[in-house]
C-alpha cells in the first residue's frame, strides 16, 4: 500500500510529506484549494507525463517522492528483483519501495525506484501494480481492455488454468517459429552443409586439443624468458651459499655461532637463537632447491621455436573464424552441433510437426475449458455490478461483458495463431440510458459516471484484484445525498481489503473515512501556498459539518456530523 507521499516545489505546494495508512483515507476541502495536487503528483510518480508549468515558481525543479509497502505485492517485487531494483529491507520482515520523479523548470524530468534511474515505462509498469486512479485521468487501468481480461479472469477463471494455457501457447509459439527456421533455411541446407564441413575438416586436421592456446602461451612465456630464469637462479644460489668470500648461509651460521657461544643468556637471546636456528633450516632447504632447479632447468630453443609456430596457426585460424584462440574448443563443438542438426534436419522437422499438432490440441482444449469459465463468470459479474449500479444512482445503467472470437487457429501462418489470452478478447461495455446500445468505456462522457462505474466494479472483484492501493476522484460528482452515503458506505466496504484514497465534496462520503485529509490554500508574501492535514476526531466532525451547512454551520448540522462520524 501507499504508505507515504512526499511533494516538494510541486505546483502551490512548497513541502509537503503525507503519512497513510490501511483502510479508507478522504480528503476533502473548499472548492479551489487544490484537493487534486496530491493526486497530480502521485500520478507523476506513476509515470505520467510531466511539463515546466508544475515546477513552483521561483525553484528549479519540482520533487515527488511515494513509498509503497510492498511486503504483501509478490508481482512487484518479482517485477523489481528481476530487473535488479529490489532493494533489501533490514529489520523487521516490511518490504518498501521509493518512486521518485523530478521535473526540471526545462520541463525534462528523471524518474528513479529504490535510488536507480529508470525509464517512465518502467514507472508505468510498476505503478499498475501498485496503485490505480480512478479519474478522468489517462492512467486510469479500466480503460485499458486487457484490465477487462484480468478482472474477469481475477473473478471467474481458476489461476492454474490460466498459468497451463499461457505456458502451452508458449510453448506452441517457440516450436512454430522454430519449424519456420527450418523450412525457410531448406534451400540454403546444401551451401551450408559443404561450408560447415569444410571448416571442421580444417580444424579437425589441426588436431587442437583441449585448452592448447591457454597451455601453449604459459609454455612460451616460460620458455621465452629462460635465459633470465637461470641467471637470476644462479645469482640467488651464489648469494645464498656459494660465494667464497660472502655468502647468506655462513653469514647467518656466524652470526648463530656467537650467539651460542654466549655463557649467560637471557629469554630474549634464547628467543632469538631458536628464530636463527629456523632460519638457517630454511635457507638451506632454499639453497637445495635452487641447486635442484638449477640441475633439471634446461633452454630449449628448438621447443620454443616449435611453441612459437603452433601458437602463430592457432591465431591466424582464430582470426579466420572471427573468435579468440582460446575459443576454438568452443567454436569446433558448434560447428558439429550446426552440422548434426543439418544432417538431421528432416528428422527433426518431422518431430516439430508432430509436436505442432499435439500442442495445438492442448492448447484448444485448455482454451475452451477457459472459454466456458469466462462466459458463466461474465455473467455472474455484470448481474452483481448492476446491482451495484442501481444503488450508486444509476437505475438505468447496465454492464455488458463482451467475449470477441479470435481466429480459430486453423491457419499455418504465425499470424494465424491464438492469442495466449484464449479464444476471446474481453471488453467492458456499458449502457447508461435504456434508449442506448452498450459502448466502451473509454466513450462514456462523465467522468463521474465513469467512476462510479469504476468504483461498482472494484467493490464486485475487490476479493480477487491484485492492484492493493485504489484512488477515486470525486465519485460522488452529481449525486444526490442518499446515492452519496451509498458511495461512502461502498467504498469503506472496498477499503476492507483494499487501501482507499477518495476525494470528495460529499459529507456522506467522508464521514465514512478511517483517516481524514483537509486540503487548505492560503496567501502569504503574494505566493499561494497549499496545505495538507490530517484531521483529528474533533477536526473531523467539523469539517463534515462545514460540508453538510457552509461555513457558519448550524448546531443540527454540528449535530448531524457527528452522528455522521460516530456511524462509520
Amino acid at each position: 500500500m501507499l504508505s507515504q507521499l512526499s511533494i516538494k516545489n510541486y505546483a502551490t505546494v512548497d513541502a509537503l510529506e503525507i503519512d497513510f495508512q490501511a483502510g479508507m483515507s478522504v480528503i476533502t476541502g473548499e472548492t479551489g484549494a487544490g484537493k487534486s495536487i496530491m493526486l497530480g503528483a502521485l500520478g507523476l510518480t506513476l509515470g505520467d507525463r510531466a511539463d515546466k508549468t508544475i515546477v513552483r515558481p521561483g525553484t528549479n525543479k519540482a520533487e515527488i517522492c511515494a513509498e509503497f509497502d510492498i511486503s504483501q505485492i509478490p508481482t512487484a517485487n518479482t517485477w523489481l528483483e528481476e530487473n535488479d531494483l529490489l532493494e533489501e529491507s533490514e529489520g523487521d520482515d516490511a518490504q518498501f519501495c521509493i518512486l521518485r520523479r523530478l521535473v526540471g523548470i526545462d520541463g525534462r524530468s528523471k524518474a528513479y525506484i529504490n535510488g536507480s534511474p529508470v525509464t517512465l515505462s518502467n514507472l508505468k509498469t510498476l505503478g499498475e501494480m501498485l496503485l490505480d486512479i480512478h479519474s478522468q485521468h489517462e492512467h486510469q487501468s479500466l480503460l485499458n481492455r486487457a484490465t477487462h481480461q484480468r478482472l474477469l479472469d481475477d473473478y471467474g477463471v481458476k489461476p492454474k488454468l490460466i498459468a497451463e494455457l499461457e505456458s502451452t501457447w508458449r510453448q506452441w509459439h517457440k516450436n512454430f517459429q522454430t519449424i519456420e527456421k527450418l523450412s525457410n533455411q531448406s534451400d540454403e541446407d546444401s551451401a551450408q552443409f559443404q561450408l560447415l564441413s569444410f571448416q571442421l575438416t580444417e580444424l579437425d586436421e589441426m588436431d587442437i586439443a583441449d585448452n592448447e592456446a591457454t597451455t601453449l602461451e604459459g609454455e612460451f612465456k616460460s620458455l621465452n624468458h629462460a635465459d633470465e630464469t637461470i641467471g637470476a637462479v644462479r645469482q640467488s644460489l651464489n648469494l645464498s651459499s656459494e660465494d667464497e668470500n660472502s655468502n647468506a648461509s655462513s653469514l647467518l651460521h656466524q652470526s648463530l655461532a656467537t650467539l651460542q657461544e654466549l655463557p649467560e643468556k637471557d629469554g630474549r637471546i634464547t628467543n632469538i637463537i631458536k628464530l636463527l636456528e629456523t632460519a638457517t633450516i630454511q635457507l638451506d632447504e632454499a639453497v637445495a632447491d635452487l641447486r635442484s632447479f638449477t640441475d633439471e632447468f634446461e633452454a630449449n630453443p628448438e621447443r620454443l621455436e616449435q611453441v612459437n609456430a603452433r601458437l602463430s596457426l592457432l591465431h591466424g585460424i582464430a582470426r579466420k573464424h572471427k573468435v579468440k584462440p582460446v575459443e576454438l574448443g568452443e567454436l569446433i563443438s558448434d560447428l558439429r552441433s550446426q552440422l548434426s542438426m543439418l544432417e538431421n534436419s528432416e528428422e527433426e522437422l518431422g518431430k516439430l510437426q508432430a509436436n505442432d499438432q499435439m500442442l495445438r490440441s492442448q492448447y484448444q482444449q485448455l482454451a475452451k475449458e477457459v472459454s466456458s469459465q469466462r462466459s458463466k463468470a461474465s455473467k455472474t459479474l455484470a448481474k452483481k455490478v448492476n446491482e451495484q449500479l442501481k444503488k450508486l444512482g444509476m437505475p438505468h445503467a447496465q454492464l455488458e461483458i463482451s467475449l470477441h472470437k479470435n481466429s480459430d487457429g486453423s491457419g499455418g501462418n504465425e499470424k494465424d495463431r491464438l492469442s495466449i489470452s484464449g479464444l476471446e478478447s474481453i471488453e467492458f461495455l456499458v449502457s447508461t440510458n435504456p434508449d442506448q446500445p452498450a459502448k466502451p468505456l473509454i466513450k462514456i462522457a462523465s467522468g463521474g459516471e465513469l467512476s462510479r462505474i469504476s468504483l461498482a466494479i472494484q467493490v464486485i472483484t475487490a476479493q480477487t484484484s491484485h492492484t492493493p492501493s485504489l484512488v477515486f476522484d470525486e465519485v460522488d460528482v452529481g449525486i444526490g445525498g442518499g446515492v452519496a452515503k451509498v458511495v461512502g458506505e461502498l467504498l469503506r466496504q472496498l477499503a476492507e481489503s483494499t487501501q482507499i484514497l477518495c476525494v470528495t465534496h460529499q459529507a456522506q462520503v467522508a464521514g465514512q473515512g478511517h483517516h481524514h485529509f483537509f486540503v487548505s490554500k492560503s496567501t502569504e508574501k503574494k505566493s499561494t501556498l497549499t496545505r495538507i492535514t490530517e484531521l483529528e476526531t474533533d477536526e473531523i466532525v467539523k469539517e463534515v459539518a462545514r460540508m453538510l451547512g457552509g461555513e457558519e454551520f448550524s448546531a443540527e448540522s454540528l449535530a448531524h456530523a457527528q452522528q455522521m462520524v460516530a456511524n462509520s
